[in-house]
């Protein structure tokens, strides 16, 4: 377990901060900017879980759970050089588990007949603001591969998880019956 102490440490007053290892970056820099970014979309999914009721909705409580654990084991992941052995990864079976989960979620929804907006139910909604912010996530952690190298399973997990945030929203969504569907040109009639 981590033990903080001390909330304040003014190391990042000069506008840096600590990598796993020692290392310092710029907050700046476009690795803090993925790191944030996974940070903002564990907050979301939070808010999401103040919305789902553990009883009624079959295990999505429960499961986003673990998922923010997962983020947070995510975010030490990228904040660990890859050359630096010993650091926690994002696994194989973490990015399996998340896809097993998509197909069994996926097999009691109904097909979708358009693009889905986002909203329904507030639990589903909320999922789909999470789900565009791992969509963000996922876009600033490829740009930072400009400049670090990164563990390419953590870039597969940002990926998969915003399809099983997806896929989620529709479970909550009634199985999909009460998507909120895109109707194209609706509005120029």
């Amino acid at each position: 377990m981590v033990k903080l102490n001390k909330i304040y440490t003014r190391t990042g007053d000069d506008g840096s901060t600590g990598l796993v290892g020692g290392g310092r970056i710029s907050k700046a820099d476009p690795l803090m900017a993925a790191i944030g970014d996974v940070d903002e979309a564990n907050s979301a999914i939070g808010v999401a879980l103040a919305s789902i009721d553990d009883d009624d909705d079959d295990g999505t409580a429960t499961t986003l759970r673990r998922i923010q654990n997962e983020l947070f084991d995510l975010g030490a992941d990228l904040a660990t050089p890859l050359d630096r052995d010993g650091g926690l990864r994002v696994t194989a079976e973490q990015i399996d588990r998340l896809e097993r989960e998509i197909d069994a979620m996926n097999e009691h929804l109904s097909p979708l007949a358009s693009f889905v907006l986002p909203g329904g139910a507030a639990g589903a909604a909320q999922l789909h603001l999470a789900r565009a912010i791992v969509r963000r996530a996922e876009r600033s952690a490829v740009a930072a591969t400009a400049e670090t190298a990164l563990n390419p399973k953590a870039l597969t997990y940002i990926n998969r998880l915003s399809d099983w945030l997806f896929v989620a929203a529709r479970r909550l969504n009634n199985s999909g019956a009460s998507d909120v569907l895109w109707v194209p040109g609706a509005s120029r009639r």
